[in-house]
């Protein structure tokens, strides 16, 4: 009678045999065993249901969805970090985000300063700043309402779309930009240290004479003697016969 019955027919049997436990009509054992049997022809019953419905073509399984997701927590954590920190956007278009639509900005801000535009798509944006996609999604749509940039669909066909094309269009931001990869400020010539560390070469005999100032020649001893005569008397004495 089970192995013939099926939908409701099990029902109905499945109640008259508990039934029939509280009359005491049917032991436990016996009880147990046919609710057994019970339940794999309710198994056996779907799986054909399944089958026939099914029909004859062949069961098609999509491919699963390959997900750009970000590394290990702590590690996405710390690169959200440097990238919410890297100095991107001006601050006071930063503290209109949060750190992490911070650090998928500033990804964006770097492509866009490479390219002047940004393709990339929103997984890899995510797996580069270390957020969610829906962290970037926001962020995008948050920075597109303030009008900070602009975004492009592009439409390949009815079911499918190429990345969208983000552009800055902050002058703001642009300027900032544009200052941060020329260095931060005017540009600075440093000083040569090299030369000052070595010694000074000497000059050309030549042009260290002319250079040196000349020089009286030193107090000799008859100069000493004569320096208190008066200039006659030395003449004197200097010629020959003289006192």
């Amino acid at each position: 009678m089970i192995g013939r019955a099926h939908g409701a027919a099990l029902n109905e049997v499945s109640r008259a045999l508990w039934a029939s436990v509280a009359v005491g009509q049917c032991c436990d054992e016996d009880a147990a065993r046919l609710a057994e049997a019970i339940q794999a022809r309710r198994t056996l019953g779907r799986a054909a249901q399944a089958v026939a419905g099914r029909g004859s073509l062949p069961a098609r399984v999509a491919p699963p969805r390959k997900h750009q997701r970000p590394p290990e927590r702590t590690e996405a954590l710390e690169r959200c970090r440097r990238w919410a920190a890297s100095g991107r956007m001006p601050p006071t278009i930063a503290c209109k985000f949060s750190q992490g639509e911070q650090a998928a900005l500033a990804v964006i801000a770097l492509e866009v300063s490479k390219r002047k535009v940004c393709d990339m798509a929103i997984g890899a944006i995510a797996a580069i700043a270390g957020v969610s996609e829906s962290t970037v999604k926001r962020a995008v749509r948050q920075a597109k309402a303030l009008g900070f940039l602009t975004i492009q669909e592009r439409r390949l066909s009815r079911f499918r779309n190429d990345t969208n094309i983000v552009r800055i269009i902050s002058k703001a931001w642009l300027s900032w930009i544009e200052l941060r990869s020329k260095g931060g400020g005017q540009p600075r010539t440093g000083t040569n240290t090299r030369d000052t560390k070595k010694a000074p070469e000497r000059a050309p005999r030549a042009t260290r004479s002319a250079r040196t100032p000349c020089r009286s020649p030193g107090l000799t001893a008859d100069n000493v003697r004569g320096a208190g005569a008066p200039r006659g008397a030395s003449d004197a004495s200097s010629r020959p016969g003289g006192n």
